[in-house]
């Protein structure tokens, strides 16, 4: 399945490739060129199929648990002073996404959207530590009954389009769809000190699947 929120990049290269197999065809030769502009034509369409693929998911029914919003790897887990959403310390754990990666963005836990912006920035490379901060970048802060959990959509290098349909006051589900970022990119969630951390750096992980920790009985209390 193609992510709806790649329709119309998708359909853009989908019809360039068109274009190009057709022009191939009726006016290019000798042949070995011909072949080659078809072969660039069905790689950059195997490769966009690849890239807005949107596979389904089966979210685990864990209460209290947090789960990854990005398929990736895990680059870094560290504790941060986190000062727009828990105003304290926090535990960050940054996923990065190689263009091969499924780029469809899930919510990490059920709860409420209390706090969104958007951050115009500069496109260091994603899996480098100022990228969290210089990079452009979607923030969003969810409440659940359990605690608090900010997520940063990160552009990289090449990504120029962060999509992402919450809005403040939303009411969300773990392992929903929320959005994604475009062509090479990184998400850092944000969670409370009390929390129990299950992955590591090097962890690959699937959105909507892999349980990246889980809160303590009184984090709610101690995120505040």
């Amino acid at each position: 399945m193609i992510t709806r929120y790649g329709f119309d990049v998708f359909f853009t290269v989908t019809a360039i490739c068109i274009i190009l197999i057709v022009v191939a065809f009726a006016f290019v030769e000798p042949r070995g060129v011909r072949y080659g502009i078809i072969g660039v034509a069905a790689l950059l369409f195997i490769f966009a199929l690849i890239f807005f693929r949107d596979p389904e998911r089966t979210t685990p029914n864990r209460n209290g648990s947090i789960v990854s919003p990005a398929d990736g790897k895990v680059v870094a887990v560290k504790t941060v002073f986190e000062p727009e959403f828990f105003h304290s310390d926090a535990i960050q754990i940054s996923i990065f996404m190689s263009p091969l990666n499924v780029h469809v963005n899930r919510i990490p836990v059920s709860g409420t959207v209390a706090h969104t912006r958007y951050v115009e920035g500069e496109y260091f490379a994603a899996y480098e530590d100022k990228a969290s901060e210089k990079n452009e970048q979607m923030i969003v802060g969810i409440e659940s009954q359990h605690g608090k959990v900010l997520m940063k959509q990160i552009a990289g290098f090449i990504a120029r389009r962060i999509v992402c349909e919450l809005k403040q006051g939303k009411t969300v589900t773990v392992g929903e769809r929320f959005g994604m970022i475009k062509f090479g990119s990184r998400v850092d969630v944000f969670v409370p000190l009390q929390t129990t951390v299950f992955v590591t750096v090097g962890t690959k992980t699937k959105a909507g699947e892999t349980i990246l920790g889980e809160f303590a009985v009184d984090s709610k209390e101690n995120s505040k």
